[in-house]
């Protein structure tokens, strides 16, 4: 067990028993091998089933906006989320002084396909060991890289550390590249238009329509999606090309200002479809055009959410 782990059952144990929060929302460890699972804790008693390493996959955000409003909620942040949080504190999703953030710094989620496919056959465990990891499967055992292993969102993250967290554990990592935050937009854009449409077109083809990147992603918490509505019907429902493209444009559109580009939605996906570098696209128009970056604060509107009367009308020519 790491010192981290420790530290983080120890808070947790205390904001439960002094009643800082009704519940705590954190990963426990896996039923099955690299899938650590989230966790709700109660219980001050039952904080030792929290873990936290590079395998927890899931962007904990999520669970938010689906908790009562009323209730006081611990939540274990990385960067990502912590990002994710802010945003929703913006859109009046929780209030701010009913959250209790535990900050942990981030050292990139291990993309469980990556090591899937170095290993070739069924993995028993896998476990980290500073910067190693280490395998075990029905035959043998081997040693990999942590840094070849991180998921493409993490590889080129900007923001590992958890912003104005209630409590820091652990130490703060430096900030990321922002040239290597942009490469994969910047390689997109250098692309011809022919070629830019068909990598879109053969990432959305694969798409099942299974809306599992929708339930991963923190930031889509409607009642009712647009592409569920039946009447009008906004898209087409069915998978087809028209259907699957229509679904990847309006929910990037959608994620625009709002995406933290955490890579859930690309980790959870079962056909494996590359999704982030559309909303990292639009993030970056916002970046350059309004100066907007999502969930650095709790009261910075995302720009298609804001008006003011000096407002540039590019759009009227």
């Amino acid at each position: 067990m790491s010192d981290l782990e420790l530290h983080l059952r120890s808070e947790v144990a205390r904001i439960l028993q002094d009643g800082s929060v009704d519940l705590v929302v954190g990963f426990e460890a896996e039923s099955i091998p690299l899938k650590p699972q989230p966790t709700f804790i109660e219980d001050s008693k039952d904080a030792d089933r929290l873990i936290i390493n590079g395998f927890c996959q899931n962007n904990l955000a999520t669970f938010l906006t689906r908790l009562p409003k009323e209730k006081r909620i611990g939540i274990v942040v990385r960067g990502c989320e912590s990002r994710s949080i802010n945003a929703l504190i913006v859109e009046n999703q929780h209030a701010r002084d009913k959250l209790y953030l535990i900050g942990v710094p981030c050292h990139g989620i291990i993309d469980w396909r990556k090591v899937e496919a170095l290993a070739g056959e069924n993995i028993i465990s896998a476990e980290e060991n500073e910067n190693i990891v280490n395998v075990h499967t029905i035959r043998s055992q081997f040693s990999i890289d942590r840094g070849d292993l991180l998921h493409d969102s993490c590889a080129r993250c900007l923001h590992p550390n958890p912003v104005s967290p209630d409590i820091m554990l652990g130490e703060l990592l430096p900030e990321g590249d922002p040239v290597l935050a942009r490469s994969v937009v910047d390689e997109f854009q250098l692309l011809s238009s022919e070629k830019r449409y068909a990598f879109f077109t053969q990432e959305a083809e694969r798409c099942i329509r299974c809306y599992a990147c929708r339930e991963a992603c923190p930031m889509c918490y409607c009642t009712e999606c647009f592409v569920d509505h039946a009447n009008p019907r906004w898209t087409e429902s069915t998978i087809s090309p028209a259907g699957t493209q229509a679904w990847h444009i309006v929910r990037a559109f959608h994620q625009a200002g709002r995406c933290v580009s955490c890579g859930a939605c690309e980790r959870a996906c079962p056909m494996d479809i590359k999704m982030t570098y559309l909303t990292d696209k639009l993030n970056d128009d916002l970046r350059r055009l309004y100066g907007f970056q999502v969930g650095m604060d709790t009261s910075t509107q995302p720009p298609f959410a804001a008006f003011s009367l000096d407002d540039k009308k590019r759009f009227i020519s």
